[in-house]
């Protein structure tokens, strides 16, 4: 497989939009926060743009479906993490279930992805 332009993947650019979304929601979180949940929030949230783009320039599909798989994983920590912050009463439930729904389309398209990729 040649290396594949990730700007172009629609699942690359909605986990940039996901990152964006993160930042701007973890910027009203409790300052003690900072080194807490808000940096692994921000940190699981970047990770999966990063891994879809390390994964596409991986020289086979199987390569780039392990990234996915990465990706996944990330998401999945971030799933867990909006919980926490709804547990905590940092977030509403109405802001928990607009990232859960964006959340759960990515994981959605990602898993579409690493079929086709493994294909």
């Amino acid at each position: 497989m040649l290396a594949m332009s990730f700007k172009r993947l629609q699942i690359w650019e909605k986990g940039r939009i996901q990152v964006r979304d993160i930042y701007r929601l973890t910027r009203s979180f409790p300052k003690e926060e900072l080194f807490g949940l808000t940096a692994q929030m921000r940190r699981a949230a970047v990770s999966i743009p990063a891994n879809i783009a390390e994964g596409s320039q991986r020289n086979t599909e199987k390569d780039f479906a392990h990234f996915i798989l990465i990706a996944k994983g990330s998401l999945a920590e971030l799933h867990t993490f909006i919980f926490i912050a709804l547990d905590l009463k940092y977030i509403t439930q109405n802001q928990a279930d607009i990232f859960i729904q964006s959340i759960e389309e990515l994981d959605r398209m990602l898993r579409a992805f690493r079929l086709k990729l493994k294909a």
